[in-house]
């Protein structure tokens, strides 16, 4: 069997979520011969489409895309399989002879793809379980427990961010040491490709509208009506993919505790604070280039000047 082989050129456009991202790296791709490898963690998720803002279909039939709908809403599908699935995604593209770009605003799936990814013990399903039963129980309980044990770990991930307080936790109890002391030994230190990130800038007065505008035709298009309609298949309420922003409100308004007319505001709300934690993250990444939404010209530059 040949050796898969990596590009050593990498382009990535990441940025605030509703910042322009896809659109960039689309007209990118178009330009220089490039496909789109998704880093985002919901739109791999089948089934999933309002809420998601996957790129338009007319979009992906004109450039190709990989990494979006690759497994249904209750896959245990982590960061791990990701970068597994977006190295051989990569391999692929050269094996064509063409160009990749990685686009989302995903930043542990963009750091993990950069710089490696630390392994840790491997998962506990039992232990996996009664975590997740806590925390459906007690909405909050592994945040509050991991702040105890793992103060770093609890500051950078979000208590709504159940896959990754679960790993987090799971980590601590099965080798008794936290998963930030993990991380900084390892270092992240890999480096598979050469990368050039290209940071979408929005103001961010105009990127709440974008935001809020969104948020009022996910709600529009039938959010709602397709969460209905999952739980009607057979997903539970407790799906994990169901905590992403837009699901976890729906759900609300599905069980009755928020009304109909206060979704759009409350997706649009939480959605403004992950945009804030994306751009902290962002602007720990010191060789990001900004380039202004809109400014496809300028990004073409460093495209073909990256790719030469």
């Amino acid at each position: 069997m040949p050796v898969a082989i990596l590009p050593s050129h990498v382009l990535v456009v990441a940025g605030p979520t509703a910042s322009g991202k896809s659109e960039l790296a689309a007209a990118l791709a178009e330009a220089v011969g490039a496909e789109i490898v998704g880093a985002d963690s919901r739109q791999v998720y089948r089934c999933m489409d309002v809420g998601t803002a996957k790129p338009e279909p007319e979009l992906r039939a004109r450039v190709a895309h990989h990494l979006i709908d690759v497994v249904d809403p209750d896959a245990d599908y982590d960061v791990a399989a990701w970068r597994r699935d977006a190295l051989s995604a990569l391999a692929d593209i050269q094996g064509r002879g063409r160009r990749a770009i990685v686009c989302g605003g995903t930043g542990l799936y963009l750091r993990s793809l950069e710089r490696g990814l630390f392994a840790g013990p491997p998962a506990d399903p039992a232990l996996r379980g009664r975590l997740q039963q806590e925390e459906v129980a007690t909405p909050g309980a592994l945040h509050a427990r991991l702040a105890g044990v793992d103060p770093p770990s609890a500051l950078r991930i979000h208590v709504n961010d159940r896959m990754r307080l679960v790993r987090a936790l799971e980590v601590f109890e099965s080798t008794g040491r936290p998963l930030s002391a993990w991380l900084a030994e390892h270092g992240l230190s890999e480096r598979p490709f050469i990368t050039l990130t290209l940071e979408v800038e929005v103001a961010r007065e105009e990127l709440c509208e974008r935001i809020e505008a969104r948020s009022r035709a996910m709600v529009a298009a039938g959010l709602v009506e397709e969460l209905a309609s999952l739980y009607a298949r057979g997903y539970a309420p407790s799906t994990r993919a169901f905590d992403a922003i837009g699901y976890r409100e729906a759900g609300l308004c599905i069980a009755g505790s928020l009304p109909l007319k206060g979704l759009a505001e409350a997706i649009g709300r939480a959605t403004v604070q992950y945009a804030k934690r994306q751009r902290t993250w962002l602007r720990g990444q010191a060789d990001t280039v900004k380039i202004a939404r809109g400014d496809a010209e300028a990004g073409l530059r460093l495209a073909r000047a990256f790719f030469s």
